[in-house]
């Protein structure tokens, strides 16, 4: 870990933030590859890696997002709280947005549940487009936690940046598995299904590298930025993940997940931020 730290601190918020992002999709990669060994999956375990997924992602939210926000906007003066309920119901509506016009299916679903614009777009193409929408905001959690570490701000650590990337590697292994499988099970071949699964997560050193330039380039905007990310990710959470898990009638299951989820990045984030 220390080793690691130091290597980050030699590079710019930019690289920084890029690299943190390759990562996370390198982990995602690496989780849709075990599709090439499992021949199935039971779809209790894909429901618990989903609820696993959201679990970390709400802890992230507040924990690695909201709170820093708020203490940011403390050291800055005036109303403590309103950027971090500005930002986080922006982020909310700019995700809701996108869910309204992308066209998506979510995973589990069936063809006329899918969302957004009418299209005659393939089922494999509205899944992977529904996968790409949820890794959106983790990119961008990334690229802002690495902005606000290089602004200076006293409650933004490297290390707190560095824990926010691993608590997203960690449940994007699982992301990927639970994505490659369901994609197999589909027809898709075992290659096709290891390339959609890893090709979902290629957003989110791209969205890294967004959100850590833009905080950089507005830095009295960056409580905003942080909370922002925090809102976009209870969005999917909420409006995705969680009744992605739950579908099956798997909810005992994808419920132990989430809490579990929660559970280790909050010990992450603690530990270490």
């Amino acid at each position: 870990m220390d080793k690691m730290i130091e290597f980050f601190k030699d590079l710019s918020p930019i690289a920084q933030a890029g690299l943190a992002g390759i990562f996370t999709w390198a982990v995602t990669a690496v989780g849709a590859a075990c599709v090439f060994a499992a021949r199935t999956a039971s779809q209790k375990i894909l429901d618990a890696m989903l609820g696993f997924a959201a679990g970390v992602m709400i802890a992230a939210s507040f924990w690695s997002l909201l709170a820093p926000a708020i203490e940011m906007s403390q050291e800055q003066g005036g109303l403590s709280w309103f950027p971090a309920a500005c930002g986080f119901l922006l982020g909310a509506a700019f995700l809701r947005l996108i869910d309204k016009i992308l066209p998506h299916l979510h995973l589990g679903f069936s063809m006329g549940e899918e969302e957004g614009v009418k299209t005659s777009w393939k089922r494999t193409t509205l899944l992977f487009l529904a996968i790409t929408l949820h890794n959106i905001p983790e990119g961008l959690a990334i690229g802002v936690a690495f902005g606000a570490v290089a602004a200076g701000f006293s409650s933004a650590t490297l290390i707190g940046a560095v824990a926010l990337t691993i608590g997203i590697g960690i449940q994007n292994f699982p992301e990927g598995f639970a994505v490659s499988m369901p994609l197999r099970r589909e027809g898709m071949s075992r290659l096709k299904s290891f390339w959609y699964g890893q090709l979902s997560a290629v957003v989110e050193p791209l969205a890294a590298v967004t959100g850590a330039a833009a905080v950089l380039a507005a830095k009295p905007l960056l409580p905003y930025a942080l909370a922002f990310a925090a809102g976009a990710m209870i969005f999917v959470v909420v409006e995705q993940v969680i009744p992605e898990s739950q579908h099956k009638g798997n909810t005992d299951i994808a419920t132990a997940g989430t809490i579990m989820g929660f559970l280790v990045m909050m010990i992450l984030d603690v530990a270490l931020g």
